[in-house]
């Protein structure tokens, strides 16, 4: 194998883990954003003087509640574009290993 086959492949190494990277970077601050309540919002304000009875619990309570978090949402892309590109290189390396050398007969 050449040396330049050795370069050339690298490059395109370096060069697809900084697309990933910048990816990455790219999309962090939309998954790690929250958004900022307004101004004096309490989350539990005091309860009305006619409630004055014994709280009622209630067994079951809502686990989905606001969606999926935007890491997920990004995890789940990056994983899934990571397998893509995996099942693409195995493909192409069995597909390149069935055929058959091109001949020429004088």
């Amino acid at each position: 194998m050449n040396r330049i086959r050795h370069i050339r492949r690298l490059a395109g190494t370096v060069a697809g883990l900084a697309g990933a990277l910048l990816a990455v970077v790219w999309a962090a601050p939309a998954a790690l954003a929250r958004p900022v309540p307004p101004v004096g919002f309490d989350k539990h304000p005091p309860l009305p003087p006619e409630h004055t009875v014994a709280p009622v619990y209630h067994p079951a309570q809502t686990v989905a509640a606001g969606g999926m978090p935007g890491w997920a949402i990004v995890l789940i892309a990056v994983g899934a574009a990571l397998l893509a590109a995996t099942a693409a290189v195995l493909a192409d390396r069995a597909w390149a290993g069935r055929r058959k050398a091109i001949t020429t007969t004088a």
